[in-house]
């Protein structure tokens, strides 16, 4: 599947489903976690970009109260509902996300009736690059103009994370959909997750020569199960026994002390929340100092941080990271939720074949299946395309 969303293509798939032209199409881009892991639920700092790979709808209002939704996704045809009879429990598969997102504006008073939407997306599923914050964000953007609703990008976000957390069962923080939704060509975006304050950071990768490459290990991932809510129960265990409200109010020079506090398994997960936001921290510093070729170091921190102490890794990510760093990678680390999902290795671009065939070999060599890599860069935020 081609990276790029064409508009035109889009508009003439809902022509071709529903009959008519649609009102417009939207797009959100998916996203790369730069640095900053399981760092927002625990109201800290993260440092995403948007990729240039995305969702996009076209959308077309109805006069009644009807909505039908269909994919590019498989043969899986029409899905029809009543919004009236809109609930948590009457969304599910890859409905729930767009229409958690249409729910979620209707219970903050938004009218919204009746709608065809098509959905087409160029982010892979369970990769960890967040291809489901990008459609909530994408349907958020063509909904608030549609409706006439008037919410601000911060606004969009709350939207899409509320419709994540109580519709998909997914308990993220903000830092996917601020990524899809706040993000400019260029740029990474230094998130406060506590404040929801942000600032762009210059992130100019071909100028320095550099290129990110993403190793999609193709094991699935789900943030609705296990490993997941496991961790962030143990982050909210550790900051009650420290007696703070969150993990960012707990500093690097404290950890001694918390070791003390916590059994073995709570101290090791809260030591990667406070590294890692210490990382983030580090790694703006850098880049607005020396620029990105800098900052390799920091990346491959985080990932030992998440192998070892998070314990949200898993074989082939560690062997994705082990053999870019071999070949010529100034930096590599597991990015997104973990357990499966993708790598990413921060590499010269002149290094990008040897890279690859590296990694692609050592999976062949141990038995793993065949990943998908491609490269990425920092690009534009959710908008209007056709």
């Amino acid at each position: 599947m081609s990276a790029s969303i064409d508009a035109a293509q889009v508009a003439k798939a809902f022509e071709a489903a529903y009959g008519t032209a649609p009102d417009g199409v939207w797009s959100a881009p998916g996203r790369v976690n730069l640095i900053g892991e399981h760092t927002d639920y625990n109201e800290g700092y993260v440092l995403p970009f948007a990729i240039d790979r995305a969702a996009a709808v076209a959308i077309r209002l109805r006069g009644d109260t009807t909505a039908r939704l269909v994919s590019s996704y498989g043969n899986q045809g029409v899905v029809t509902v009543d919004l009236d009879t809109l609930s948590r429990d009457t969304m599910s598969g890859w409905t729930a996300y767009p229409l958690g997102v249409v729910w979620v504006m209707r219970q903050l008073g938004i009218t919204i009736g009746g709608f065809d939407l098509y959905l087409q997306s160029t982010v892979p599923s369970g990769a960890g690059l967040s291809s489901s914050a990008a459609i909530e964000c994408a349907v958020a953007t063509a909904f608030n103009e549609l409706a006439s609703a008037g919410l601000g990008l911060n606004e969009l976000v709350l939207v899409g994370q509320r419709a994540e957390n109580e519709v998909v069962g997914a308990p993220t923080g903000i830092l996917d959909q601020s990524a899809s939704l706040l993000s400019t060509d260029g740029h990474a975006v230094f998130l406060d997750c506590r404040t929801q304050e942000s600032k762009l950071v210059p992130l100019d990768l071909a100028a320095a020569g550099l290129l990110i490459l993403v190793v999609d290990t193709k094991v699935s991932h789900s943030h609705a199960t296990g490993g997941y809510s496991a961790r962030r129960a143990s982050c909210e265990l550790g900051a009650e026994v420290l007696g703070v409200r969150a993990l960012r109010d707990v500093a690097a020079a404290e950890l001694p002390e918390a070791a003390g506090l916590l059994d073995e398994e709570t101290f090791r997960r809260v030591r990667h929340i406070v590294t890692e936001n210490q990382r983030v921290l580090d790694t703006v510093a850098v880049l607005d100092d020396a620029g990105p070729a800098a900052i390799g170091a920091l990346l491959t921190a985080s990932h030992a941080s998440m192998r070892d102490d998070f314990e949200i890794s898993c074989a082939e990510l560690d062997l994705a990271v082990d053999k870019a760093l071999a070949h010529g990678a100034l930096g590599a680390r597991m990015t997104g939720g973990g357990f499966g999902g993708s790598a990413i290795a921060l590499i010269p671009a002149a290094a990008e074949e040897q890279v690859r065939a590296a990694v692609v070999h050592a999976f062949a060599e141990a038995g793993f299946g065949v990943p998908d890599i491609f490269a990425v860069s920092p690009a534009p935020g959710a908008r209007r395309i056709h």
